[in-house]
Formats: structure tokens, sequence, C-alpha cells
């Protein structure tokens, strides 16, 4: 409970900082909504087209998913975002929600390593021996072994990874449960876990500035952040065998793979199968959360649609490198959005 009211607090100080950023301007709706840091270089860029399109204000506070999730189960904010898919507990909690698959996009895995000729580059047992604390030098044998001629360094390994509840890690784990079974056995999937190895930091930003400052650290972090952090991040092996960074191209392949979107609209992307050559195997859908029932139905419905629409195009997505959702999801989504109704 202590925690949940932290959250809330955080998010409560947070929103008057996000509606300064608009300046004096008098809008008819002001929306706010919290939770997920991996999509909120997203929104960033959706707000101001929200604002010349509909005259709306949206405030959004990038607390994390599972803050954001806590957020609106309590009614604190009109909508929420996670990269997590809700747990049967948390539909519970949250008295009537939808959860609607809006954005695309990879978890990149970025390091900090001078002297290399080439990109790193890294399979998935390997990341899960790191972060179990069972690779600890960056001239393992099992690392040099998936990048002949670089020279590695004898440098100690700094796994870092999100404290708090992280949609991120809930990505980053469920990957590394389907590409290690100790790992799936001892630490399983989840938006947090008891981390056996490494230093925790807050934020997609926090554990972007980690890596900047600490040689020899590897993370795991939406592409975005890795991006406008200007962060080195490594090729992942997948199930064809190829080395694939997180691209457009390459997070599409991966959401591709949903060919049926069952009725909750929970979906898994992560380690698609060999049939799939590009696909990047650290990638995942994340969601908008809203109340079934809301006094802004309306409103809410309109911003919805246009992110799943509009919001898709490659002027507002292609510098962070979100991929569009594919027509299936798209559909189901749009499906799942006619369940908000207006509330008297």
């Amino acid at each position: 409970m202590k925690t949940k009211l932290i959250a809330l607090s955080l998010i409560a100080l947070l929103l008057p900082v996000a509606a300064s950023a608009h300046g004096s301007k008098t809008t008819s709706t002001t929306i706010s909504g919290a939770g997920s840091t991996f999509e909120s270089p997203l929104v960033s860029v959706w707000t101001p087209a929200l604002g010349s399109a509909f005259d709306y204000t949206v405030q959004y506070s990038p607390v994390g998913s599972g803050a954001g999730i806590q957020a609106i189960s309590g009614r604190q904010v009109d909508f929420g975002a996670s990269d997590a898919p809700l747990t049967p507990d948390q539909f519970a909690a949250c008295n009537g929600c939808v959860q609607i698959p809006w954005a695309l996009a990879g978890t990149a895995i970025p390091y900090n390593l001078s002297g290399l000729t080439k990109p790193l580059r890294l399979t998935g047992p390997v990341i899960a021996g790191i972060y179990m604390g069972e690779i600890t030098n960056w001239n393992d044998p099992q690392i040099k072994a998936t990048n002949p001629g670089q020279n590695l360094p004898d440098l100690k390994i700094t796994p870092v990874y999100r404290t708090g509840n992280s949609g991120t890690t809930y990505n980053f784990t469920d990957y590394l449960s389907s590409v290690s079974s100790d790992w799936k056995t001892k630490l399983g999937t989840g938006q947090a876990v008891n981390w056996p190895a490494g230093v925790g930091a807050n934020g997609s930003a926090g554990v972007a500035g980690v890596v900047q400052n600490t040689p020899g650290a590897v993370a795991y972090v939406d592409t975005a952040f890795a991006i406008t952090n200007h962060l080195h991040f490594a090729a992942i092996k997948n199930a064809a065998g190829n080395y694939i960074y997180p691209s457009i191209r390459n997070v599409a392949a991966a959401g591709g793979a949903v060919t049926k979107v069952p009725a909750n609209d929970e979906l898994h992307i992560v380690n698609p199968g060999h049939t799939l050559p590009t696909a990047y195997p650290i990638a995942t859908y994340t969601y908008v959360i809203l109340p079934t029932h809301s006094t802004k139905a309306a409103d809410l419905r309109k911003m919805v649609f246009w992110a799943l629409t509009q919001g898709q195009q490659t002027k507002y997505t292609a510098k962070l490198w979100f991929a569009p959702i594919p027509k299936v999801v798209l559909v189901a989504s749009e499906k799942a959005l006619k369940q908000v109704q207006s509330s008297t």
C-alpha cells in the first residue's frame, strides 16, 4: 500500500509539470494519462498533433507501467499505459477496463564498450547468463564465440535493470524465459523479478544514464531511449539464427507473427519462430488502458483512434523506431475501443 501511495503521489506531482509545457493555451479538453516510459517518447510527439487536430491537452506522466496501471485502476488519470498486459488480478482491480495494443517497438540491449571494430553480437542464453551472474567478464569464451575477431576487453560486466514494476522488464524477462529454461524456472516473467546480479536504475532514462556512465555496462531499454542517448546496442540472435537489430523493419516482422488476437487483446511476440528470418526477438506491443465507462469516453475514443491510425505515420514513429501496427491487430484494437462508453 505504501508503494502504491508513493506512485500515485508522484503522478500527482508530475501531471501539473506536463500541463505547464503547453503554456497558457486554453483547450476544450484535458486528457491525463500515466504509465509506460517505453511509450513516452511516442506519446510526446503525438501530443502536439492531438492538440492541433482536436484541441486536446494531453498530460502524460512516464512513471512506469506498474504505476500507470495503479493510476488508472484508482481513476487518478483518464488512461493508463503499459508494455505488460494486465494480469487477471489487475483486470479485476481496474474494475471495468480494456487494454488496447496501440504501439509496437523493440527493446534494445545497449552496452558501453570501447575498442570494438564492429557492433556486439549477443545470444539469448548469453544475456540470461549475464543477468543471472554466471557470465561476469566481457572476454568470456561464450561472448568471444559470437564475436570472432573482436578485441573484447578483460572488463567486468555490469548488468543494469529497471527498479520497480516495469513493462520493459516484462518484455525482457518474457524473452529470457523463452530462450533459457534455467531463467524460466528460477526467475520467470514479470514486471519485477529478484535480480541475481547487477545494479538498478529508475525508468528508461535512468537505465540509459547508467550505461552511458559505466564502462562495461549492459542493459535493456526501449529502443527510442537508446537512440536518443546515442548508445550502441547489440545485434541479437533470433530463432532463425540471424543477428538482428531492433529496426522498424525487423520489429514489424516480429509484430507480424500475430495472426489472431485473443479476446483480452494480450499479445506475446518475443522470440518468434525460424520462419521469420528478419524478426527482432525482443519486441513488444504496448497498451493503452481505458475505463469502459468514462465521462470523457468520446474524447478517449477519438484520441486512441487517431493514435491507431494517423499516429502510426512515419513522421511520428520513424525517428523513434516504432513500427506501424499490422492490420490484424489494428482491427482488434478498433473493436476493443468500442467498449469505451460514456458514463453519466
